[in-house]
This record gives structure tokens, C-alpha cells and sequence, in this order.
């Protein structure tokens, strides 16, 4: 494997991200997400990315959900992604903010329509009396939404993790793993990096 100290981050994850989709992995997009409420106590879940680069991690939910809502009030979170296969493990840290209404409209334009009806069906994170009002809700919503598009519903969207620290980690024979983290002090910042034992 390629060095890769004193090299770009999100080309380093670039390139481990195309390598897990090109694997044969179910769902190489599945990433862990830790958030915390105001009084601190963390939470955390799988969701699946839906964009990265420069500008962070992008992810999408129901902003009305525990991690909308945890997110909103306390609006810094955490990322790992574990491929087990390839011995890969990447950690992300950072700030949180809202992606613009463009960037949500234009991914759930890009839904397909059963997901759609879904984003309007679910009261996520919220209290079921039995186990059929979802399908109840999927079926009040398809015939309202029968013919046309599907809006957007206004507390659906993404946010974007612009992280001031990603690690790396490989695994190596003998847990002599190698573990790269790369930080920066702010968005401007320029990245640093060090080695950290395993």
C-alpha cells in the first residue's frame, strides 16, 4: 500500500472509498454516526454516505429523527467506517452544518419514488401504536402523491461533516497496525499529520 503521510486526506479517502465499492462489499457506503445531545449523552447509528470531497461528508435524513434533532441543537459529530475485508477502518471528527435546499432537492429528485413516499411516510425516531401504521402511512401518502412529482418534505435533507481530523488505519499482521491521523485547527487550516501507535 501507497504512503500516505503528507498527502492529501480526502485523496487518501478517495481512493480507500473507490477500493471498498470495487470489493464486493454489500454496502461499502454504510458509516457509522455518533452524535451527542446538549447534555452530552452520545447516540449512534449506521447511515449511508451520499457524498464526500473537500467539502466534507454529506449524509441525508429526517430532520425531525434523534439524530436531526441532536444534530441541530449540538451540531458536531463523528464518522467511522470499517471495512473489514480490505483491514480498514476510516475515523472522521467534526463540525456540522446544513446542506443547502439546492443540494437536498437536487439528491431527492434522485430518489426513486418509493423512497420518495417513504421520506413523507416515516415519522422517524417517533412512537408506532402498532406495528402496520408505517404501512398505513406508506399507502395515505402514495395515493396522495399518486400522480406527479414528489416535493421535497421541508424537514427532510443532509447535513455535511467538515471534519478538523481524519485517521486512517490498516491492518497489519501481528497488531502492528498502522494508524495515520491527519488534523488541521480550523477550515483553513492546512493539514497536519502523524503517525499513533495502534
Amino acid at each position: 500500500m501507497a504512503r500516505i503521510e503528507n498527502r492529501d486526506p480526502y485523496e487518501v479517502f478517495s481512493e480507500w472509498y473507490a477500493e471498498a465499492a470495487e470489493s464486493g462489499l454489500k454496502e461499502p457506503t454504510a458509516v457509522a454516526l455518533a452524535t451527542a445531545d446538549t447534555d452530552g449523552q452520545p447516540s449512534l447509528r449506521m447511515v449511508l454516505l451520499k457524498g464526500h470531497g473537500p467539502d466534507g461528508f454529506v449524509f441525508y435524513t429526517n430532520y425531525e429523527s434523534r439524530k436531526g434533532r441532536e444534530l441541530l441543537a449540538n451540531p458536531k459529530a463523528a464518522l467511522t467506517f470499517h471495512w473489514m475485508p480490505l483491514g480498514r477502518q476510516v475515523r472522521v471528527q467534526g463540525r456540522v452544518e446544513q446542506v443547502s435546499t439546492e443540494e437536498a432537492d437536487a439528491y431527492y429528485a434522485s430518489r426513486q419514488r418509493d423512497s420518495q413516499i417513504g421520506a413523507w411516510a416515516s415519522q422517524q425516531s417517533r412512537p408506532m401504536e402498532t406495528a402496520y401504521d408505517l404501512e398505513k402511512n406508506v399507502a395515505k401518502m402514495a395515493l396522495k402523491h399518486a400522480v406527479g412529482t414528489v416535493p421535497r418534505p421541508s424537514y427532510w435533507s443532509g447535513f455535511r461533516i467538515i471534519p478538523h481530523r481524519i485517521e486512517f488505519w490498516s491492518e497489519k499482521p501481528f497488531r502492528l497496525h498502522e494508524r495515520i491521523e491527519f488534523s488541521r485547527e480550523n477550515d483553513a487550516a492546512e493539514w497536519t499529520n502523524r503517525r499513533l501507535f495502534p
